[in-house]
């Protein structure tokens, strides 16, 4: 979810995470193990699929490495473990899978590494992906990892919009109170521009594969080669920091339709006694104000958050909303990571 505040008669600023961490197809080789792991996978047998995609994965199969990353950031079949998603998704993306390259990119954008992340986030977003093209327009409006280019901002967040994305619907209707007409007119010109080149590079990176040749260079770190897999619809985003899980899929698409997040189940009606730590958990900073009270009045009573209090903490232009009251930073962490598992974005921040 985007958060705006406006520091001035032209200056508009957009927060957001990277919620766009949507899941993606589970990658359908020619191996037979990785094969059988998906039609585990797509009959519900979690534990089967990632014991098939285990062996492969160690050899170095692109396929099995990222499919044991949705595995290990889902807790499908093995505990839910970010980081080691994290790690599998680069592996695979080092080998040439471009989903585990997206996927990787998004992941780094929400874990806060956003300079190493937008070059990935800029090569998804070339290749048409809705939730890069969410991140890089916000990033290039608010001049924040990106050149400021209200004209390229308004193209990307059309086209991510056109796909399906509500983020970029509510963006754009907020982006429209400050960008010019002319501006917006020009970049409609420029989404149809941006649009025809993302399906150039698609059909140049299919047929390398269908060749047997590497794809098209890419400016990132991590080879962007091409692959013959669907991709998934469009992913329901969630607000900031949110991270989704998806659907199961039919066994014949071997793919999965991502759902939001499940919520937090409620808490106890008993008043919790008040904390008094000074560890913080960071929930998110905010351009209006009131857009933090809303949040807190949603997460108070997450059981995460069980005699925390409420701090709104000025800096600069944005107010960020801090859970006050854990005794040590471990305290804080194993909350953190409850509310992450639930979808909800966090840092821990020191007294």
């Amino acid at each position: 979810m985007a958060h705006f505040n406006h520091t001035g008669p032209t200056r508009l600023r957009i927060f957001a995470g990277a919620s766009a961490l949507a899941a993606a197809v589970i990658a359908v080789p020619a191996a037979a193990d990785v094969k059988q792991g998906v039609d585990a996978w797509s009959a519900g047998n979690y534990t089967q699929a990632v014991s098939e995609w285990q062996l492969p994965a160690e050899n170095g199969d692109a396929d099995a490495l990222f499919n044991l990353a949705q595995a290990y950031r889902l807790g499908r079949g093995v505990p839910a473990d970010i980081n080691r998603a994290r790690a599998l998704y680069e592996q695979a993306a080092q080998r040439g899978h471009v989903k585990a390259a997206d996927n990787f990119g998004l992941l780094l954008f929400q874990q806060g590494e956003q300079a190493k992340a937008m070059p990935l986030i800029k090569d998804a977003s070339d290749r048409g992906d809705p939730r890069a093209q969410y991140v890089l327009g916000l990033a290039h409006f608010n001049a924040d990892y990106a050149d400021k280019d209200w004209v390229r901002a308004y193209a990307l967040l059309t086209l991510a919009n056109g796909k399906g994305l509500p983020q970029a619907a509510t963006a754009l209707q907020q982006m429209d109170q400050y960008v010019p007409m002319a501006q917006r007119q020009q970049a409609q010109s420029l989404a149809r521009q941006l649009e025809q080149e993302a399906a150039q590079r698609r059909s140049a990176e299919l047929a390398a594969i269908d060749l047997g040749q590497p794809a098209p260079a890419t400016p990132s770190s991590i080879p962007a080669v091409a692959s013959a897999r669907a991709s998934a619809p469009a992913p329901t985003p969630q607000p900031v920091f949110v991270e989704q899980a998806p659907q199961r899929a039919a066994p014949a698409q071997a793919s999965y339709t991502p759902a939001p997040a499940p919520l937090p189940a409620p808490a106890s009606s008993t008043p919790s006694a008040t904390r008094t730590g000074k560890w913080r958990v960071q929930l998110g900073a905010f351009g209006v104000s009131s857009n933090a009270d809303r949040l807190w009045a949603k997460l108070q009573s997450n059981p995460a958050l069980s005699g925390t209090s409420k701090a709104l903490v000025p800096g600069g232009n944005v107010t960020r909303l801090q859970a006050v009251g854990f005794y040590s930073r471990a305290e804080a962490q194993r909350a953190c990571d409850a509310l992450k598992r639930q979808g909800q974005g966090c840092l821990v921040k020191q007294p």
